[in-house]
């Protein structure tokens, strides 16, 4: 399996993956997923919001067992964070079979759609949707960078935009959803265990940045007659540094935007988007608003306006404790920890039990082609998978 989806979507250049959703890469990862429920003989489906499902068992039943994660990437990513959850729940599959197992409630398997959000900006869409966390209207007003919107895009997909939206129907078919994922640091990577268990996700979330100056030549205009947005801009990537350091936080402009993008122009607008996470949802609110303020304040010296938006939150998940603890206790002495990444698992927390286990990452790179788990470590997430699988479909 990992042959198969190694070239999809790979940059030769970097090495990383670039498979942004609705585009040719994710319908060749689609492919290969419908392929592999085919192959095993499970019933395949696409649900209105475009995540696609293969079941074992009646889909109607209800009380179901789903695995799974997705498949796209973030620009230049690497192979494991998504696809690791998807193979292995196929490989777990396979164990399962091999094993004998007979399980008594339906089992499934989950690709869920643009989950990382690199072409529209939102993460999750898929389970947004299907938890209803997202309105088809606020999810068709969503463009990449191209002017594209979501609901052209997956028109374009063979995909009909006016089907998606809350899934409850589905939803109330799962009893239980747990997610396979590569640790995203290097927490498991310390110790002597492959594989640990999830308590909680940090809340989160994405703030765009509007830094309004005035566009100027670059060799003409005076400094003091200058109103530069890049370097308000500047300073605020400083003072997020700052803020999340004390705070015991984490703040990231990862992304930046700037008009009209010409190497002798003063900058007329710069936009940075702010990634930001912290222990807890007040923790998170003091820093971000420490960041608006540093860069209020900057501005008003540099004669540059600041807008902000919030364009996404979650809050702080605490995956299902009953769900959780079975977890460990069927995979026995294994490490419990929180993490500051989001998952699908932490959308659909809200509306049905979920859980997530991780799989060690020897360097704790992730996001960057240089993610990596050893085959061994890789082999161990499935059993794990498998064990759990089998302990809460076969009682």
């Amino acid at each position: 399996m990992w042959a198969d989806l190694r070239p999809v979507g790979r940059n030769a250049a970097t090495g990383g993956y670039r498979r942004f959703a609705w585009t040719g890469a994710d319908a060749d990862c689609r492919e290969w997923f419908k392929a592999q429920a085919v192959d095993r003989g499970l019933t395949y489906e696409l649900d209105r919001n475009g995540n696609q499902w293969a079941w074992l068992g009646d889909p109607e039943a209800g009380d179901a067992v789903v695995t799974g994660s997705h498949l796209d990437s973030v620009p230049d990513g690497g192979a494991f964070d998504g696809p690791l959850g998807v193979v292995s729940s196929f490989a777990a599959l396979d164990e399962l079979r091999a094993r004998g197992a007979r399980p008594g409630r339906p089992l499934a398997i989950v690709n869920f759609g643009d989950e990382e959000g690199a072409r529209f900006g939102l993460a999750c869409v898929g389970s947004r949707l299907a938890a209803g966390q997202l309105t088809r209207e606020k999810a068709h007003a969503l463009r990449d960078a191209e002017g594209i919107s979501l609901a052209q895009a997956m028109e374009r997909a063979g995909h009909d935009p006016e089907t998606i939206g809350p899934d409850p129907e589905r939803l109330a078919r799962v009893g239980a959803f747990v997610e396979l994922h590569v640790e995203q640091g290097r927490a498991l990577a310390d110790t002597t265990h492959a594989v640990g268990v999830a308590s909680a996700i940090w809340p989160h979330g994405r703030w765009r940045f509007d830094f309004h100056g005035e566009a100027n030549h670059a060799g003409t205009t005076r400094i003091e007659d200058r109103r530069d947005p890049m370097l308000t801009y500047a300073n605020t990537v400083l003072a997020a540094r700052k803020k999340a350091r004390l705070a015991g936080a984490l703040a990231t402009f990862g992304k930046v935007g700037v008009e009209p993008n010409g190497v002798n122009a003063i900058a007329s607008l710069v936009r940075g988007w702010l990634d930001s996470r912290a222990a807890d949802e007040e923790t998170l609110a003091a820093v971000v608003a420490a960041v608006e303020e540093a860069a209020v304040e900057r501005g008003t010296r540099d004669g540059v306006r600041v807008e902000v938006t919030r364009e996404s939150f979650t809050p702080v998940v605490e995956f299902a404790h009953d769900l959780r603890d079975e977890l460990a206790k069927l995979l026995g002495d294994v490490p419990v920890l929180p993490t500051g990444a989001g998952h699908d698992a932490g959308i659909l927390s809200g509306v049905i039990p979920t859980a997530m286990l991780f799989v060690r990452n020897p360097t704790g790179v992730s996001h960057s082609p240089a993610e990596t788990a050893t085959e061994d470590d890789c082999l161990a997430g499935v059993t794990a998978l498998a064990d759990v699988l089998e302990g809460l479909s076969c009682r």
